[in-house]
């Protein structure tokens, strides 16, 4: 869109010049029309409407690249402002995560002595615990629930390296935190994947 718009402020200027080479075209023709008085002459006149002509073409399609040159530019500043809104987001999402790891990692700590949370925990490392708190922040903001396609298309974003299975084996482990129901009748029906650690947290 970009490139777009400067083809079109470049076509803009060009079209300028040329009008400008046109009416001083016109304007000279007319100056010698006048000193010559030769009104009859039939190659003149029509020189003359020719050029005029030719001009108020070039007028009508510098309009058109004008009003075509500010809808790109219209169209421009709205994709700024969308990719902003988005950005912010993702920033806000961004910190969200952090806190939700960093309260499940103290939640832990100050719960479990530290032998029997390695023993027994299904969280086996610390990049287990980043994706809970990941996955547990995209959950609640689905509380319809996700597909595991769909929760790990949105963790390829972080970590292309993410394997759809070991999230999956991960999820499943953690049954107070993450339950996964079945939706939809006949073809349509569908695995969804819900958050569930507020139900959870009064079962342990």
């Amino acid at each position: 869109l970009v490139s777009q718009a400067e083809a079109l402020k470049e076509e803009n200027d060009s079209l300028r010049w040329q009008l400008d080479a046109y009416r001083n075209e016109v304007e000279l023709l007319k100056q010698e029309q006048g000193k010559t008085h030769r009104e009859d002459d039939p190659n003149k006149e029509q020189q003359l409407k020719l050029l005029q002509q030719a001009l108020q073409g070039m007028q009508q399609h510098l309009l058109k690249v004008q009003e075509e040159y500010k809808r790109k530019e219209v169209e421009l500043e709205k994709i700024k402002d969308d990719k902003l809104q988005v950005e912010k987001m993702l920033e806000n999402l961004k910190e969200k995560e952090s806190c939700a790891s960093r309260l499940c990692a103290s939640s832990q700590d100050s719960d479990y002595p530290l032998e029997k949370t390695l023993n027994s925990s299904p969280i086996k490392s610390e990049r287990e615990a980043l994706l809970v708190g990941i996955i547990s922040t995209f959950l609640h903001v689905h509380p319809f629930g996700a597909s595991i396609e769909y929760i790990c298309s949105y963790l390829h974003r972080l970590d292309n390296k993410i394997c759809t299975s070991d999230v999956e084996c991960l999820m499943s482990r953690l049954q107070h935190t993450f339950k996964q129901e079945m939706t939809g009748v006949g073809a349509s029906l569908e695995k969804r994947w819900k958050f569930c650690g507020f139900e959870g947290l009064k079962l342990t």
